[in-house]
């Protein structure tokens, strides 16, 4: 059964929908505007001093270059493996792992630890944050390995941990993490922008807050390894030494009332809310009735999938023809419980619980993507379902349950030529779907 001419049409818009938000969220453009319009962040008189973190390091960067020029003496621009850094005068580029961390990422953590801890009063350190940068700026405390903070991220990954939860634990397990690069770059003044990645665009959780202050402990740390059962299995260096931190013998991560973070801005940048926006006023171009339900949206991701679907076929059902064509976004990020060993990504299984509960009813389309163009270990970004998904591909041998139980989405959708595949976007503001009415 191959998709009709609405569905191919539905799919059409989805992808316009899904462009308008990336282009809103374009790093580069962002990070541009906030210099322009707030020149007294940046006095002319400060030596500057950038470190550029993340899935949209370079863009942010390069930005800050064309902006500041000569006033920039030194930089470190910390960036994934997948992502080409052009050449940056004065800056110094490092590629890091991600979504663990890698020889590279500590190898990148510390040329920041060495940039920032000789800055004086007068100098400014300004940072620039992205998505990925806990991972890609990795620098284990003494005692503790990089293997052994990787295993422990990796645990908490497949256990479906939240980024709160996984950036809580990482904060106490690194040396610039949770407000501690701050304190190494003090007594300079420090100027961050940032473009969120967390629901509710937490500064100090984006990147594990390494220039906010820290709200959690070590005790939170240790009571979020015995929620997902995996204490017993965590290395035993991270472990003793956050049993370390709870009796004192390490420092706790500096709060709201350590003194240097008075000489620290914080500003968020770009968030989801922006692209979600974008693409809600995309869809009313396109002629759809529109709704932006959330952009806090969060969950198991096959169990948001098939609540959005039923979302989707109860409007169509009481709105008649009336309010139709309509379009539903919504923005967050959903969580994975990994139990299979196969490939995919978050989106990918909202959409596959979506495509079960929309099985031969009312058309209809349900679509979801990363913004930085990466769904999990899949090469895609998403991907898109209807009421035909689940009879295609029965008629090619596919189980849509047994891919579910074994987290492997992404064959499923790529045998359909259902996968959203965009490459890297250079940008990062976590994921958005899109519900599709057709009349």
């Amino acid at each position: 059964m191959p998709v009709d001419g609405c569905g191919r049409r539905l799919r059409d818009d989805a992808r316009t929908c899904f462009e308008a938000a990336i282009a809103a969220v374009d790093p580069e453009s962002l990070v541009a505007e906030v210099l322009e319009r707030h020149p007294e962040a940046v006095p002319d008189d400060h030596p500057v001093h950038v470190v550029s973190v993340g899935k949209a390091a370079a863009a942010m960067a390069r930005a800050a270059c064309d902006r500041l020029g000569s006033q920039i003496v030194a930089g470190v621009v910390i960036a994934p493996n997948d992502t080409e850094i052009p050449e940056m005068g004065t800056l110094r580029t490092v590629h890091g792992g991600h979504p663990v961390p890698t020889a590279e990422s500590e190898r990148a953590a510390r040329a920041v630890a060495d940039l920032a801890s000789p800055l004086a009063r007068g100098d400014l350190l300004l940072c620039l944050i992205s998505g990925g940068g806990s991972a890609l700026m990795t620098l284990p405390p003494t005692g503790v390995s990089l293997a052994d903070v990787r295993d422990t991220t990796d645990l908490l990954l497949r256990a479906g941990a939240t980024i709160h939860e996984l950036n809580c634990v990482r904060k106490h397990l690194d040396q610039l993490k949770g407000g501690r690069l701050a304190e190494i770059a003090a007594p300079a003044r420090i100027l961050t922008l940032i473009l969120s990645d967390v629901l509710g665009d937490p500064p100090g959780v984006i990147a594990s807050g390494p220039l906010s202050p820290d709200a959690t402990t070590f005790a939170d740390a240790l009571t979020i390894l015995d929620k997902h059962r995996i204490r017993g299995r965590a290395p035993s260096s991270a472990l003793e030494y956050l049993e370390g931190g709870t009796k004192g013998v390490v420092p706790e991560s500096p709060g709201s009332d350590a003194a240097f973070f008075a000489d620290t801005d914080v500003r968020i940048v770009g968030s989801n809310r922006i692209a979600a926006q974008a693409a809600l006023r995309e869809a009313e171009r396109l002629g759809y009735h529109t709704s932006l339900l959330t952009t806090t949206l969060s969950g198991e991701a096959r169990e948001v999938g098939h609540s959005l679907a039923q979302r989707g076929l109860e409007l169509k059902e009481a709105r008649g023809q009336a309010g139709l064509p309509a379009c539903l976004i919504t923005s967050g990020e959903t969580t994975v419980e990994v139990r299979g060993l196969g490939r995919g990504g978050r989106n990918q299984e909202l959409v596959l619980g979506a495509a079960l509960a929309l099985d031969g009813r009312a058309p209809l389309l349900v679509a979801s993507m990363g913004t930085d163009g990466i769904d999990g270990a899949s090469h895609a970004a998403g991907a898109f379902s209807d009421q035909t998904t689940i009879a295609r591909a029965q008629a090619l041998g596919l189980d849509a349950e047994a891919a579910l139980a074994a987290n492997d989405s992404t064959p499923f959708f790529a045998a359909l030529d259902d996968l959203i595949v965009t490459g890297s976007t250079g940008t990062n503001v976590m994921d958005i779907q899109i519900v599709l009415i057709p009349e």
